[in-house]
């Protein structure tokens, strides 16, 4: 009988090099897949896949697999860089990974490794998948301080029937041990930054090159112009750094935090103080909804989001829910939610889905918070 394939994307780090190592231990043909995403401005001094493509040949030849390098950088342009601009010029905060993960590395990715005869395709991230009556199931990370499941929250059926985690199970530290156990030469090598074409570049400079910047005033609530700011898209919700303002205290000499942004009067609003009442949100809404399992969640039921990666997990029900947008209620106001960004609905350690925090948070919801049922599941 032969064995089944499994084409594994191989980014040079430690996660992506183990989980291919325990594909072989476990019997699968394995073929290591380097990507290689962004061309713009490739250098040495930045975002280089030079190195991360040669820690990824090493690692290959020591396991003992192939390792094949495509380019999708003209359909990373395409469908992640174009929406992330659009995104910013508009006035959000996007998560372009997230996208990433749908458009590219389980879609571009998936297709090409079906073209090379694979069964499965893995990654080295950090969650899990299960089957339970014949649905697929995201699942969080075992390790609570590594899990990406919110990254991933828009992948469909099709996509995690075929999909291997190898390393969901484990902790970063012995998946460390694991490659020092087995001589691979980037067994200490540091997690990646996240979004490949921003890398190191200052996030300023590298936006000025695509968006046109508009400078406008940074108002109190009250309409009190506090100072200039150098064009909206630079500046995200709970944003404290780099306002220019800090020399501006009243007498508690608190510092001042991004409220809001008005996009049509080109206005950046900030208060003061981390807990002001402007920077909490009892509820949301979210759009451009995906759900993994097909089937929308139930309303006035007990569930958990996260509105940011690493955010603890926050109690919240769901208030209202259609196929484009749904209204989400939180047992307890959350602090910088941020439009643009994905709130992402958990139940118990069962990702299911999510979508795109809408503009509309500006808008305070008066009235009494949802009265959360003491169950949580149906």
């Amino acid at each position: 009988m032969s064995k089944q394939r499994v084409v594994i994307g191989m980014s040079g780090g430690v996660d992506s090099s183990v989980a291919a190592l325990l594909l072989i231990q476990q019997g699968y043909d394995v073929i290591g897949l380097f990507m290689k995403n962004w061309e713009d401005d490739d250098t040495d001094d930045y975002c280089s896949s030079r190195q991360d493509l040669i820690d990824a040949a090493s690692v290959a030849d020591i396991i003992g697999i192939p390792l094949e390098a495509i380019n999708f950088a003209v359909e990373y342009k395409e469908r992640v860089f174009s929406q992330f601009l659009a995104e910013y010029k508009a006035g959000r905060t996007p998560n372009p990974d997230v996208l990433c993960n749908a458009e590219i590395k389980f879609k571009a990715f998936l297709d090409h490794a079906i073209g090379l005869g694979a069964d499965y395709i893995a990654t080295g991230h950090y969650a899990q998948v299960s089957e339970k009556d014949g649905i697929f199931q995201l699942l969080k990370g075992e390790d609570g301080t590594k899990d990406q499941s919110y990254f991933l929250h828009r992948l469909n059926q099709a996509q995690l029937s075929r999909t291997l985690f190898p390393i969901g199970h484990l902790y970063k530290r012995d998946v460390r041990k694991i490659a020092r156990d087995h001589g691979l030469p980037n067994s200490s090598k540091k997690d990646s930054t996240g979004i490949c074409f921003i890398g190191e570049r200052p996030f300023r400079e590298f936006l000025h090159r695509y968006l046109p910047h508009e400078p406008g005033e940074i108002q109190a609530p009250d309409g009190t112009v506090m100072g200039k700011h150098n064009g909206l898209m630079y500046y995200t919700i709970g944003q404290r750094q780099g306002l220019g303002i800090g020399g501006i205290r009243d007498s508690d000499g608190k510092p001042w935090f991004v409220s809001s942004k008005n996009v049509a009067r080109n206005i950046l609003t900030v208060v003061q103080g981390h807990d002001h009442p402007a920077l909490y949100r009892p509820s949301l809404t979210a759009i451009d909804l995906t759900w993994i399992s097909g089937q929308m969640p139930h309303c006035n039921w007990v569930y958990a989001a996260k509105t940011r990666y690493r955010q603890p997990d926050a109690p919240c029900a769901i208030g209202y829910i259609g196929h484009s947008k749904c209204r989400i209620e939180f047992a307890q106001p959350q602090w910088a939610v941020t439009p643009g960004q994905s709130v992402v609905v958990y139940e118990s350690n069962v990702c299911l889905g999510g979508g795109v925090i809408a503009d509309d948070i500006n808008e305070k919801t008066p009235g009494k918070m949802f009265d959360f049922p003491s169950h949580s599941s149906p």
